[in-house]
């Protein structure tokens, strides 16, 4: 899980050290596999004997392996490569991730609600909280918030810790479904004094980096689940 240690990594070298047709498992990889409401990496894997260039159109993880789905076959066990992450594509994704995080912990903070679920994108994000009461005033107010957190250029900071200290920690998780049952450490995003929450995803190292918050729109999808569609500018 290279990616969960240097999430700005975009170039590294490997092995293919399992095939199968167009799967390919490598023997280090920072390629990220969706996962927790973030999409996957895209990018390219090149064989470094005849250059010969593989697309990675997918990534997932299955069996605690980072599965990397190319399109098309050819590449064989113990091939050496050069891959190459799509970074515009990744740090995108990285900022809109720290954007949901102080979201979610503004929305938190301002109200109690917990976090029902959540979609990341490179353009258009959300996020789904249990709120009883629902104002568009209200969000527009906590988008603002938002907004000054983020110009203070709060720090992001990655730690981990055993899954009985996580759960000793207060409001570690703004999940509703709380922290994962089958983990035995648990990794946690830090930002600034605003924010801290076991997180499996990448983030950016300051805040100053996501820019501005768009309020996009916000849905009202029956009792108290609430929907928030936003931007970055």
């Amino acid at each position: 899980m290279q990616h969960l240690k240097d999430s700005y990594k975009s170039e590294f070298k490997a092995e293919a050290v399992k095939v199968n047709d167009k799967e390919v498992i490598l023997i280090i990889t920072y390629f990220y596999p969706t996962s927790g409401g973030q999409p996957n990496d895209t990018g390219t894997i090149t064989r470094i004997s005849d250059n010969k260039e593989f697309k990675v159109i997918d990534v997932k993880k299955e069996n605690n392996q980072i599965i990397h789905i190319l399109d098309k076959e050819g590449l064989k066990e113990n091939d050496k490569v050069k891959c190459k992450i799509d970074w515009e594509r990744r740090y995108k994704l990285m900022r809109m991730h720290t954007t949901a995080h102080v979201i979610s912990s503004i929305i938190h903070k301002e109200t109690g609600a917990m976090i029902t679920g959540n979609q990341l994108d490179t353009e258009k994000s959300r996020i789904d909280f249990s709120l009883e009461k629902f104002n568009k005033e209200n969000i527009e107010n906590y988008i603002k918030k938002a907004n000054e957190e983020i110009k203070k250029d709060h720090k992001i900071t990655i730690s981990t810790i055993s899954k009985e200290e996580a759960e000793k920690i207060k409001n570690l998780s703004k999940l509703a479904k709380g922290l994962p049952p089958n983990l035995k450490e648990i990794r946690i995003v830090t930002i600034g004094s605003i924010n801290e929450q076991g997180d499996g995803g990448t983030h950016v190292n300051s805040t100053k980096e996501i820019g501005a918050i768009k309020l996009l729109s916000i849905e009202n999808k029956g009792k108290s689940n609430r929907r928030l569609y936003f931007s970055l500018e």
